[in-house]
């Protein structure tokens, strides 16, 4: 029997599962009344895991949900096609498929062989968890003008999986640079 969690205790980042469908945590805010006999609300801003909606939801502190039989599998990214986007478990070999829909915008983060973490729910894969930074190589990008640099100049970077993303003037093609998954930003040179 998976461990229950109680509402008060569901923070950012933790998974838990709600009307037998598994979710993703991604605000936690407690509310406690100043009232006697009023009630602890715990608001959570949450994205289902299987239709990638998210939304805001009010529940009792003492609601309780069940951990889900979420597992996390080592995979490699290999291709997409008509069918949808393949991955290779990194233990069994065995090949698993995701629909555009499960995948979303993760393509354009995702170079052939690239290591990528995918879930799992009750046996059958749903989505992928995309590190924090990935390294990805320029394919385009302007030549900084000489002289541009009072405070922070950037310009528009193309790399290899199309992703347009503001670079520093610095940055040149045939150069890896990082880049947040969450927010399409510059992390640095790679």
């Amino acid at each position: 029997m998976a461990a229950l969690l109680e509402a008060i205790t569901v923070k950012r980042k933790m998974y838990f599962e709600f009307e037998n469908t598994p979710y993703y945590c991604m605000e936690a805010e407690v509310s406690t009344p100043t009232a006697r006999g009023g009630q602890t609300l715990v608001r959570l801003k949450m994205r289902n895991l299987l239709t990638r909606a998210v939304f805001d939801k009010t529940f009792k502190a003492g609601e309780r949900f069940k951990e889900p039989d979420l597992e996390l599998v080592e995979t490699s990214y290999l291709y997409t096609d008509s069918e949808g986007s393949h991955f290779m478990d990194q233990v069994s070999f065995e090949t698993l498929t995701l629909s555009k829909e499960m995948v979303g915008s993760a393509l354009d983060f995702l170079v052939e062989g690239a290591i990528i973490q995918l879930h799992k729910f009750n046996g059958n894969p749903i989505g992928l968890q995309l590190p924090e930074k990935v390294e990805l190589e320029v394919e385009y990008t302007e030549p900084g003008a000489r002289g541009d640099t009072s405070g922070n100049v950037t310009k528009l970077a193309r790399l290899q999986t199309g992703l347009e993303i503001k670079a520093p003037l610095y940055i040149q093609v045939g150069e890896k640079v990082k880049v947040y998954t969450e927010t399409r930003e510059f992390a640095g040179r790679a």
